[in-house]
């Protein structure tokens, strides 16, 4: 398929572009030392590879785990993104070793961005400091400063400004690397330890508490630990806030401060003093009859019983910015051009959203546009199947986590069959945000895939329990990149920036260098794509093409195939997927490290 224009030339960068070092820094024998293989590991891991140097992985396991994986693997240098233990004496002693620290040089301590929102900062950072036995109190190597985003979760800031300012201070710290160069004991910058925030100090008052306090708790707390409250008598974690508009206000019932008042999709509404919000998961923080209490679930799934009294506050698709909804539809260009934004908590698409997303295409397809624009979410475009409410389903009375998974399967691939159905104009796959399993597969049945150069994906499945994996993948992903070359990204199960998803032709172009500029060049190309002479001449060989593959061998066969394997996954006697699944969603500590990760083993 051959993009709008020529694929960008630019060679994909992280933001700022902070590069200048990157060519004069020989390549290294780098081991990752990181208590989970994060969205913060996977970036630099594709930044350090494409940079030349060899990227080796150990999970955080014990000490003598990590003395081993040094002995085997003898790495110039250690980086570590992402612990929560000290680096053994042994390893840090006897070579460099770098942690990252999500905070200025002279902050100290677990909860760094935490505080940090808590505290209305403006400006933040990210510090490179050479391990010495003491926690984030090393020499610092190298550090990147950043802007906190205003309204921004604690987790939008980690995927986004953290990891980067993280590339760019890794970059220069290992530029400035020598052998040899182990001391630990100089260039200390004097410092402050700030503990790890207590849910007593990010408790909301909702007595007294206005939204703005309301909210900088929950944003604070976004992602872990969450900020513990009380609903309907039970206890709970609070997760992914947004403030309700005034017309949310409005059409609400009124109710004292602290009350449930209505539902929209996964959410709540909850007064405060001043207006309210909207929460949108939730976790039980106590175990509950045939339940499970760390389980994080769409609010109005783990209360159905008690939000049926609750009136939903529908809103369309198309309407103004201030109110808040998983699905947002605008259009530009004199209406050439429609844009689908379905922002899912983490990327997770279940049976509901898929239904949801179905109908906005349906909407979105009676529109008179010329190019659509599936925009996914600001923070993750798509990671396929929603494992937790999978999960959900295996404590459920007389429930099946292989039944659910089968029904979340099949209305994903129907959202696929919609978007390859949409023969009638050009579709365009925006990653805003990473992709992995099945959400790669959603953007590649678009006819072109855009990304910004911070974007991760990992279009694999075999990481769950060796999944087969559906949403036409085996249409879709030879079609573009060639059977053999299909064959080894799946076989790889390694994450992907943007660069190599680029050279492979998982994306057709880079548009910008993070996503602060994306969402404004998305616009522009997609408006000039929209207004192009060709553009009619265009779409009918697309359609052309698609009637040519149906005859060759029609998308049914292909999801039937593809289906029939994926029984194998979840009613077979192998139940590695459920294991794999149970340890994911439960946050179960590793025993080993995988072994396409640590290619030390």
């Amino acid at each position: 398929m051959a993009p709008a224009g020529p694929p960008s030339s630019r060679p994909p960068q992280g933001a700022g572009g902070d590069q200048t070092a990157v060519g004069r820094t020989p390549p290294l024998r780098l081991l990752l030392l990181t208590h989970a293989f994060n969205s913060l590991a996977q970036r630099l891991f594709v930044e350090l590879r494409a940079d030349g140097h060899q990227v080796s992985v150990e999970l955080d396991i014990a000490d003598a785990v990590t003395e081993e994986a040094v002995a085997l693997w003898r790495p110039d240098v250690v980086i570590a993104p992402y612990l929560k233990r000290r680096i053994p004496e042994s390893v840090w002693s006897t070579r460099t070793c770098l942690v990252v620290h999500p905070g200025p040089p002279g902050d100290r301590g677990p909860s760094a961005l935490d505080w940090a929102i808590e505290g209305g900062m403006r400006d933040w950072g990210v510090t490179v400091l050479q391990a010495n036995g003491e926690y984030d109190a090393g020499p610092v190597r190298a550090w990147r400063g950043f802007v906190l985003r205003a309204g921004a979760s604690k987790s939008s800031l980690y995927r986004r400004e953290v990891a980067q300012a993280a590339v760019d201070a890794v970059r220069e710290a290992l530029v400035a690397w020598r052998p040899g160069a182990i001391d630990a004991h100089s260039e200390i910058v004097p410092g402050r330890w700030r503990p790890a925030m207590t849910q007593a100090q990010r408790r909301i008052d909702w007595a007294c508490d206005d939204t703005a306090t309301a909210l900088r708790h929950l944003r604070a707390a976004d992602g872990a630990p969450g900020v513990a409250d009380e609903l309907w008598g039970e206890p709970v974690r609070l997760f992914d806030a947004h403030v309700a508009s005034a017309d949310d206000l409005r059409r609400a019932p009124p109710g004292a401060p602290g009350v449930i008042v209505a539902r929209r999709g996964p959410a709540l509404l909850r007064r405060t003093v001043d207006g309210g919000v909207w929460i949108g998961h939730l976790r039980r923080d106590s175990p509950v009859a045939g339940g499970a209490a760390d389980l994080k679930l769409p609010a109005t799934m783990l209360f159905a019983e008690a939000c049926e009294s609750l009136p939903e506050l529908a809103v369309p698709p198309q309407r103004d910015d201030a109110t808040w909804d998983e699905l947002r539809y605008r259009e530009f260009g004199d209406a050439r051009l429609g844009v689908l934004e379905f922002d899912f908590h983490n990327g997770a698409i279940g049976v509901r959203q898929c239904a949801r997303l179905i109908d906005a295409l349906r909407e979105a397809a009676a529109r008179p546009t010329r190019v659509l624009v599936l925009a996914g979410g600001a923070e993750f475009f798509c990671n396929g199947i929603h494992l937790h409410e999978i999960e959900a389903a295996q404590h459920a009375p007389d429930g099946s986590a292989a039944d659910a998974s089968m029904a979340n399967i099949e209305a994903i691939d129907d959202v696929a069959l919609a978007i390859l159905s949409l023969t009638d104009r050009w579709v365009v796959a925006a990653l805003r945000g990473n992709a992995g399993a099945g959400g790669c597969f959603l953007a590649l049945a678009a006819d072109e895939a855009w990304c910004h150069a911070g974007i991760v994906q990992n279009p694999h499945y075999k990481n769950m329990g060796n999944l087969h994996g559906s949403e036409y993948w085996t249409y879709l992903l030879p079609r573009r990149v060639g059977e053999a070359r299909a064959r080894e990204i799946l076989a790889r199960r390694l994450p992907l920036g943007a660069a190599e998803a680029h050279a492979l032709g998982l994306v057709d172009a880079v548009l910008a260098d993070s996503s602060a500029g994306f969402e404004a060049a998305c616009v522009e190309r997609a408006v000039a794509l929209a207004s192009a002479p060709d553009h009619a001449q265009r779409v009918a060989a697309k359609a052309a093409a698609r009637a040519a593959d149906e005859r060759a061998r029609p998308l049914a066969a292909y999801r039937a195939e593809e289906l029939r394997m994926m029984q194998r996954n979840f009613y077979g006697f192998d139940a590695s997927y459920h294991v794999a699944r149970h340890h994911f969603v439960h946050r179960k500590p590793h025993a080993w490290t995988p072994r396409h990760l640590a290619i030390h083993r």
